[in-house]
């Protein structure tokens, strides 16, 4: 119980759309502790294993690996969620009836489980929850669910080592000099109402 009380905060701020980077690196902290303790591999804390990798999968879709850089699976994002979902009776909820109507929908157009359905037919039904001017009784659970999938699989990926080498942050760190770079200063001329006619 004191473990998912730690995770009430973080899972409450994610809720809200509020979810901070101090918090983040908590929830990320905490599916790592996880995983050694149990000898390296990360076991799913709420969700069941079929509704894991179906995740796992997902946050591929959402942010794909590029090149050297890791995509959503690979910087943790189906950690980092179950593990905001082990804190959150309502955010589990939203992740398993999110998972099960993404098989439902998959099994009714493909007659299969989204797992096993091609990429061509994944991407054909993320392409239609990916837009709210989509909404129909059939698709809104979709959207809504698909909706908050691709935000914490956003967040897990830029608060991860994985999105922070990929982004190029380099903390909080001091510096002697810094110089705004050409582009940035040439993009900021080219749109400003004072530049000479």
């Amino acid at each position: 119980m004191q473990r998912r009380s730690l995770l009430r905060a973080p899972a409450s701020a994610a809720l809200a759309g509020r979810l901070n980077p101090a918090e983040a690196q908590h929830v990320h902290q905490h599916h790592a502790e996880a995983a050694a303790q149990a000898g390296g591999v990360y076991r799913p804390k709420s969700l069941n294993a079929h509704e894991f990798s179906t995740l796992q999968s997902l946050s591929d879709l959402i942010i794909p690996p590029e090149g050297d850089q890791a995509g959503g699976a690979a910087a943790g994002a189906a950690e980092f969620i179950d593990t905001l979902c082990s804190g959150s009776a309502r955010m589990a909820a939203i992740f398993t009836g999110g998972l099960a109507w993404l098989d439902h929908a998959t099994r009714r157009r493909c007659g299969s489980a989204f797992l096993a359905a091609t990429p061509e037919q994944q991407h054909a039904l993320l392409d239609l929850i990916a837009y709210r001017r989509n909404a129909s009784p059939e698709l809104n659970p979709g959207i809504e669910f698909f909706d908050w999938a691709r935000r914490l699989v956003v967040d897990a990926w830029t608060t991860s080592p994985a999105g922070f080498q990929a982004l190029g942050y380099q903390g909080n760190r001091g510096m002697t000099s810094f110089e705004v770079p050409a582009g940035a200063i040439k993009y900021a001329f080219e749109r400003s109402p004072f530049r000479e006619g």
